[in-house]
Formats: C-alpha cells, structure tokens, sequence
C-alpha cells in the first residue's frame, strides 16, 4: 500500500481547532496519523511532501454542483445540445472543479438526466479527472413552475426539467432517477426571479408532491435537494425530509425556528455568486446589466439573502458554499470565490467560511463522516496551499496557489517541487 508524508505544513484541520504546525501521513486512500510536532512520523519509505511554508487543508466540495452547465447564457443552452455533446462538457466541468481544489461535488441538477451520472462512473473507474460527484438529477418541476420551459404551442419536450404534476406521477419521476443512478433528486419547489410569471416568493409544488419524493428517494438510500425560496415552499421542504435547501431568502421567525430545530439533519447552500455577479456588472457583457438586475429585483434578493443566511450562520445552520457557477459570468472552477463571498455577506470568518467548504461539505457528501477533515482515519482528500487561506482567502481562487491537490490518496497535482526551486533561486 502506497504512503504520503506531507511533513512541516501548517495544518488547517477543519474541525474547529486553531491551525498547527505538523505532519500528514497518507496510507492508501485514509489518513493514517497527524502529528502536532513535524519529524515525528515514520516515512515507510513512501513520497515525502515538503510543506514548509504552505497551509495543508481538506479539499473543497462544491455544494450546489452543475457540471453539466459551461458558460450558459440562456436555458435554451441546456436544451439545445445533445445528450453526446453535453457529456463532454460535462466532464470539462468535472476537470475544471479538481483543477481548482474541489475534490467533490455535490450534485444539484444537470442539463441531462444522466450526465453526472455517466461522468461519475467515469471519474470512479479512474478513465477521466474529476472530483468525487453525488450525481445530480434532472430538475423535477411541475406544470407552470420554473423549469416549465413548454408552451401549448411549443411544449418543448426534453428540456432541462421533468414536469410532474401530482403526487403519483412524482413517486414514478423519482424512481426513473434513482434507476438511472442519480444520487440527488433535484426539486423546483418555489419560483425565482428569472420566471416572471412565477417569482421567487411563489410556491408550485405542493407538500404532498414534497413530500412523496422524498418518501420514495430515501427509500432508494438518495437524497432530495430543493430549490426553494419562498417561506411557504422552505416549510414544506423541512416538514418532509428535504436534505437540502437552496437558496432561502424568504423566512418568517416559524421558519427560522425550524431550521434551527432541523440543523443536525439539514444542509443550506445561499448560491450567492449568481446574483452578485449580476449586480456587480460582471453579466454586463451578456446582456445582463445591473439595471436589468434591479427591474427582476435581484438587487431587494440579494440583501434579503445576506439578512437570512446571517441570521442561519448565528443558530448554527450548516451551510455548503456553491454559487450555481457554470454561468458566463460565474464560470467553472471560480467557485472559490464563494469563500470571500461568505465572509463579506454573511458575517463568516475566514476559518467558519472554509469549515464550510470542507467539513460541512464533507458531511452532505457522506453520511459517514469521513470527509472534509484531516483526521486520523479520514479520506485522504487534501490541499496544499502556497500562502495562507486564513489571512488572504483570495488565495483560494489561484490554481497556481494550489501546490499539491491530492484525491482519494491519489495525488492529481504536486507543484510542490517547483516551488521549492523558484524560493531557493
């Protein structure tokens, strides 16, 4: 069995303890030992990492994961391609997230119904690069609600969602998922901003539609994830199970309590990227300004969005960075940006911002709690970071500061070397 040691790093851990200075050893897939003084590990005779200088942390994971999405202006770029050209793209994203220091993502939906799927058998069978993937659905929607792209007189089949409508027809929807691989079920619970006809504060879906996929998921050991925005469609999501939750702007003090209440069972992503690029004038070049920001009122969204998720973070929610990148504006493998984002919006630290980027993604991602940390006996999914993410997370979003991304005990990249040579020069 093949062993890492990483020796002299500062150690971010990512189990809420103050960074030290010491070694790491990998042995196989797992963490085998931490030290807190460096030199005190036995080497085996496997690589030696030097980490002199560099911050040693988990790997990220995308929480809101659309890798099938790659520079999309329109939804008529999800709908368009085919099923034989959009894999390529997504394992374009898939590459993309490891090159910037994911080393899992958690899916949300995909423009396809199987192309996370594919790519993460791809990824598994050691044939592409990738991150690990909670394969994300296709969106179930339900007539009328976003996702609803039909007309009745272009109905549009085939498009990046599945219109249900019913609880019965939701329990079929979901098991076609779950035959086909998926591992999260994505469902369109409220409205948004960009469906005028059905806007953010809306609610679609009913609870027992909610609540019928989430019987039948869990039944099949998948999670259900939501999008969801309004008070009314965050309710029902909490009251039946939803493991989930994207977005929430909206809430009342009922609902506040309630997901204080289900803080050990539920995950929130806030997807904050989207927006802000918006507002900040970064769409500009596609036709999305600022102005046209504030008449969809994204501008009232996104303050409500930095009142909302402030409060979540004081009671303990547990949040997942993930900011629906895979847009023109927000690409793929920018998604570190989500790190600052936390910091500037919803009042996190730079530590609480990467506890959230790597212990609580871990958790979504495994019920096993084996991820995120470094830990003796965890999954050797690590970083090398050249610099100091607690002092400059800025850092986070340069690939060239990422010196050695290892997945799964495999290392992907060690810049390592380089680094060495270009301080001694």
């Amino acid at each position: 069995m093949s062993t890492t040691l990483i020796a002299g790093a500062q150690i971010f851990d990512a189990t809420g303890a103050p960074p030290f200075k010491g070694d790491v050893l990998v042995e196989g897939n797992r963490i085998r030992a931490v030290s807190r003084a460096p030199g005190q590990l036995l080497r085996d005779g496997g690589e030696v990492i030097n980490g002199a200088g560099m911050t040693l942390m988990p790997g990220m994971v995308e929480g809101h994961a659309h890798l099938s999405f790659e520079a999309v202006k329109a939804t008529e770029d999800l709908i368009a391609p085919s099923p034989e050209e959009q894999v390529f793209t997504t394992a374009r994203g898939a590459k993309a997230l490891l090159d910037a220091g994911f080393t899992s993502a958690y899916g949300a939906s995909e423009a396809k119904l199987r192309l996370a799927v594919a790519v993460r058998n791809e990824v598994d069978a050691g044939r592409l690069p990738g991150p690990r993937i909670r394969a994300g659905s296709i969106e179930l929607s339900v007539t009328g609600a976003m996702g609803d792209e039909g007309r009745v007189h272009d109905p549009r089949p085939g498009g990046p969602s599945m219109i249900v409508d019913g609880p019965e027809e939701m329990r079929k929807a979901v098991r076609l998922c779950c035959r086909e691989g998926c591992d999260n079920i994505k469902l369109d619970v409220s409205g948004d901003p960009f469906y005028p006809n059905t806007p953010g504060h809306t609610t679609p879906m009913s609870f027992e539609e909610i609540d019928m996929a989430v019987r039948t998921a869990h039944a099949y050991g998948r999670k259900v994830n939501a999008h969801t925005r309004s008070i009314e469609g965050s309710k029902s999501c909490i009251k039946a199970g939803v493991d989930g939750l994207f977005h929430c702007e909206f809430v009342d003090a009922e609902l506040l309590d309630m997901m204080e209440a289900a803080k050990d069972r539920i995950f929130v992503v806030p997807t904050v990227s989207l927006f802000h690029t918006i507002i900040e004038g970064e769409a500009s070049p596609y036709g999305l300004t600022p102005e046209i920001g504030g008449y969809m009122g994204l501008g009232a969204l996104l303050e409500k969005s930095a009142e909302t998720h402030t409060e979540l973070r004081k009671r303990g929610i547990r949040h997942l960075i993930g900011g629906d990148y895979g847009f023109a504006w927000s690409r793929q493998g920018t998604n570190a940006r989500d790190l600052k984002f936390f910091v500037d919006y919803y009042g996190y630290t730079p530590a609480g911002a990467l506890l959230c980027a790597t212990r609580n993604g871990g958790l979504a991602m495994r019920d096993a709690g084996d991820l995120g940390t470094i830990q003796e006996g965890a999954l050797a999914d690590l970083l090398l970071v050249n610099g100091d993410p607690l002092q400059n997370l800025s850092i986070m979003t340069d690939p060239d500061r990422l010196s050695l991304i290892m997945k799964d005990g495999n290392i992907y990249k060690n810049a390592t070397g380089a680094i060495a040579q270009r301080a001694a020069a």
